[in-house]
């Protein structure tokens, strides 16, 4: 079997599919173990516990489907504008991370990586597995094992000729392929730019993210009250952040994607806070079916919008929709929504009174 010629028909089937580039490395990773280790050790991983579970099958994924030989890792680019967003320097509006504006990349990127083991399969009966974020598969350090690109300091894989604006995917297989070639040289130099400009200083050194700090994290992962040394850094950021990734230099090869898939939804790349504060829970589940933003419940949807609300420049029409959220969270018995929506009352309302002159600064 000639098994280099095979891998220039899956590259091609790969771009058919809507891939911007594959590569294959093999399925050791341990050069990569220790510093995952000790990352969990340091407890960066928050509450995120998923993340210490399965640890052997994270770093030998040859356990994960035993009989593995090659990891194929693809790449897939999602921005749909590749300016920096506007809503960003707009605090009444609501920042949504650019890559949950359309339909959840997961079963975007699985669906086209089982078309592709299929389609290997009808060449070349093999063992195959596809993981896209889900399941114990370290998909950076395949990437960057892989030749996909470098992991930079702000923990994301940078391609340099794409930046870093792109989902992963992996397909496990029983297949001898040939590896890519090398493993991309790190190109950050002495750059710091991620790691100074992250709002809750989460990025504590090169390639060191302390998850509990990360905006990311705190309105995605996080389920519980958000602590209030955070609050006024998240801004206007419902759900995750971009900061690092756009201010990378590297991010100025990212190219525009022309998947329909990832066309954002519900103009969620533009709405008010005012206006996603009218949603009720009935709402938010039919308008985000089928999209990333499904990673957080309502509560946690409630929860964010507090924060960005309180944020936000205070308004009566503003402080009315707080009000009636708030009455919406007593009657369901939520205390996680009230702490928050009072949060938010507080500031909105110390804005008014210093605004009409009422505020007591004796």
């Amino acid at each position: 079997m000639n098994y280099q010629k095979l891998l220039e028909s899956i590259r091609s089937w790969a771009a058919d599919l809507g891939f911007q580039q594959l590569e294959v490395t093999d399925a050791d990773l341990s050069g990569y173990s220790s510093d995952y280790l000790e990352w969990l050790q340091r407890e960066f991983h928050g509450t995120m516990r998923y993340m210490a579970r399965n640890v052997p099958l994270r770093t030998q994924p040859d356990h994960l489907l035993p009989g593995t030989l090659r990891i194929i890792s693809v790449r897939m680019d999602y921005l749909d504008e590749i300016e920096r967003p506007s809503v960003l320097s707009d605090p009444s509006k609501a920042f949504v991370s650019r890559y949950a504006l359309g339909r959840d990349y997961h079963k975007v990127l699985r669906r086209r990586l089982t078309e592709l083991g299929q389609r290997i399969n009808e060449n070349v009966p093999h063992q195959f597995r596809a993981f896209v974020d889900s399941a114990p598969v370290m998909e950076k350090p395949l990437a960057e094992k892989a030749g996909i690109g470098w992991v930079g300091k702000h923990t994301l894989v940078l391609n340099e000729q794409a930046g870093s604006f792109f989902f992963l995917g992996e397909l496990f297989t029983n297949l001898p392929l040939p590896v890519s070639k090398r493993k991309v040289q790190d190109r950050c130099g002495a750059c710091k730019a991620c790691i100074s400009v992250c709002p809750t200083d989460a990025i504590i050194g090169p390639r060191k993210l302390d998850a509990r700090r990360c905006i990311s994290y705190l309105t995605i992962e996080h389920k519980e009250v958000i602590p209030e040394e955070f609050r006024e850094a998240i801004g206007n950021r419902i759900f995750g952040c971009d900061d690092c990734q756009l201010i990378c230099p590297w991010n100025r090869y990212a190219h525009k994607s022309t998947e329909p898939d990832f066309v954002p939804r519900h103009g969620l790349d533009h709405a008010s806070i005012l206006e996603l504060l009218t949603w009720n829970e009935e709402e938010f589940l039919r308008r985000t079916e089928g999209m990333a933003l499904r990673r957080i419940n309502y509560s946690q949807w409630v929860r964010n919008l507090a924060i960005a609300a309180g944020n936000a420049p205070s308004s009566e029409s503003l402080i009315n929709a707080v009000q009636l959220k708030r009455q919406e969270a007593v009657h369901a018995g939520d205390d996680m929504r009230i702490e928050h929506l009072d949060w938010a009352l507080k500031k909105l309302n110390t804005q008014t009174r210093a605004s009409t002159g009422s505020l007591d600064t004796a």
